[in-house]
Formats: C-alpha cells, structure tokens, sequence
C-alpha cells in the first residue's frame, strides 16, 4: 500500500503552455507612430519596449513596432522613460 502512494507522489504534473499569436498577423492592424493608444500596449511600466517573447509578435512585427516606437518618441508623442 505504501509504494503505490510514493509512486503518485513522484509524477511531475505535465506542465501545459500555449503559444502567442501575432495579433498583427491575425487582423489586418496597421502598425503607425501616429497610433499612440496601439504603440503603449507595447511599452513597460518604466518606458521600454516589451519583447516578442512576452508580447506573442512575430519578428517580422516586432521589427516594425519597434521602429514606429522610436519613431514616435523622437517626434515626442510617446516618452523616452516613465516619470
């Protein structure tokens, strides 16, 4: 009786994770410094810009996003840093 407890206890719970989808690749989203309430979903807390890894975009938008980000920041539509 005792070794079918330890048994159970020793299996690890599978582990269930699930990819992000670009959700510019998803809708037709086009990405445009003007756009600032889309360009802030991507940026922190503390002002920088999030990675493809947290956000779910794919390269190819994330190149594109990041562009239009400092983009916007040099036209000083979007802050360098949070306050």
């Amino acid at each position: 009786m005792r070794s079918m407890i330890d048994n159970k206890k020793l299996k690890p719970k599978p582990i269930v994770r699930f990819k992000k989808k670009c959700m510019f690749c998803k809708e037709d989203i086009v990405i445009d410094y003007k756009d600032l309430s889309l360009l802030t979903r991507f940026i922190n807390v503390k002002g920088r810009i999030t990675s493809r890894r947290i956000n779910g975009n794919c390269a190819k938008h994330q190149r594109k996003l990041a562009k239009e980000i400092k983009r916007a920041r040099f036209l000083a539509l979007i802050p360098y840093v949070a306050k």
